[in-house]
Formats: C-alpha cells, sequence, structure tokens
C-alpha cells in the first residue's frame, strides 16, 4: 500500500465516523517528517479518541499498525504515525491552538472529493 493509499483509507474510515474538516496534506517536498499529513476535527474529546481508535482498528485489519500513538491522556489531540503518514486528529479547539493548517500549507492539498 502506498503511502497516499494509506492516507485515503484512513480518511475514509475518519469521514465514516462523522469526522469534520478532513484534510490530507502532501508534505514530502517539503519535510522529511513523512509524506502525507491527515487532518480531522471530532466534535468532542470523546469522539476524537472514537475516531483515531476506529482508524487503528481498521488499519489493523488490513495489517497495518502505527510506528507510535500519541495524545490519548490530552482528551483534546491524538496522533497515529505511521511512518510516511501523520494522522492528526483534534477537538475543534485544539486544531485551533496548534493550527498545523496553517503551519503546513506550502504543502499540496489532497483531493478529498472520494469521500462525498
Amino acid at each position: 500500500m502506498t503511502s497516499l493509499e494509506l492516507a485515503k483509507e484512513a480518511s475514509k474510515f475518519l469521514n465514516e465516523k462523522k469526522a469534520l474538516e478532513l484534510k490530507i496534506v502532501k508534505i514530502e517536498d517539503i519535510s522529511s517528517l513523512a509524506d502525507y499529513f491527515v487532518f480531522a476535527t471530532g466534535t468532542s474529546n470523546t469522539h476524537v479518541n472514537a475516531l483515531a481508535d476506529e482508524v487503528e482498528v481498521q488499519l489493523k485489519k488490513i495489517g497495518v499498525t502505527p510506528d507510535h500513538i500519541e495524545g490519548y491522556r490530552s482528551n483534546s489531540w491524538v496522533l497515529l504515525d505511521y511512518g510516511h503518514v501523520i494522522i492528526h486528529v483534534f477537538t475543534p479547539d485544539s486544531r485551533e491552538f496548534y493550527d498545523l493548517d496553517r503551519l503546513w500549507q506550502d504543502g499540496q492539498l489532497v483531493d478529498t472529493s472520494f469521500l462525498n
């Protein structure tokens, strides 16, 4: 599975669980951190954790496990690191606070019309 396919697959699972403001940003040309970031917003702390859990469970079913997970204790943000794809799930307040959308605005937005 390519990193783009992984980012899109994770986005599908997030979308099915009603994540808001879904974005896939290609950063491989501007950073060595990863190839893609996936940003999503949950409506509450519980929703954020449920979204992150869903991605982890569904990707594990197809044999993909995260290298690292952070943020469950924060109750406002979870990061799932799959190596070439990093998934960030935020509450609305934490998404605004961290403002990764602005920080990575030089990345290339990936068309997410496949989610509709």
